[in-house]
């Protein structure tokens, strides 16, 4: 049932998509703009959202017809070119500087929940035993929460470099990542 290198390797992946180390910067511009960030909120919407489409993303994509290697392939690409976003630093996908309601958008969703993570949970599911990916899950959104708790300590401790490390070096894994669903899926 429940295996340490299951709940491992779910962790690492979810972990690598989401990002959270390499959105400090967007996290702490928005405690800037806001004045504070909702932790507890930001967490508890992401993991609802998260749950939610683990059990209910298969039957979302049968309502419009897409089967789940299709969407794996889809997943693929975007996975893909996350990575090469943070290795390259330029930004491919755009979220909304000026919006103004914070913890939920666009922190929970789409910065902490967004495409690369429903997909990501739709192939974990596949390919893991779901009690494994529920563990994993909730072992992110613990981090995540540490990580919005800490941003700005973390800020001061990591730097400007090791943020560019630490991001550029998730980048390749979740190219890795990428590479494999896409060969998976052929």
């Amino acid at each position: 049932m429940f295996s340490i290198k299951e709940i491992a390797s779910v962790t690492l992946t979810l972990f690598a998509v989401i990002d959270i180390i390499g959105s400090i910067p967007i996290i702490i511009d928005l405690r800037k703009r806001e004045g504070h960030i909702e932790s507890e909120k930001a967490t508890i919407i992401s993991g609802i959202l998260m749950i939610a489409f683990l059990f209910l993303g298969q039957s979302i994509l049968s309502l419009f017809g897409i089967d789940f290697e299709s969407f794996a392939m889809a997943g693929a690409i975007i996975i893909f070119l996350i990575g090469l976003e943070m290795i390259l630093g330029k930004d491919f996908f755009h979220t909304d500087p000026e919006t103004k309601s914070g913890s939920i958008v666009p922190l929970a969703f789409p910065l902490i929940v967004g495409a690369g993570t429903m997909t990501t949970l739709l192939s974990l599911r596949a390919a893991y035993s779901l009690p494994n990916v529920l563990v994993g899950i909730v072992l992110n959104l613990v981090f995540v929460y540490i990580v919005l708790k800490a941003s700005s300590w973390i800020e001061r401790k990591l730097g400007k470099d090791g943020a560019n490390v630490l991001r550029k070096v998730f980048g390749i894994i979740l190219l890795a990542i990428a590479i494999k669903l896409f060969k998976t899926n052929l």
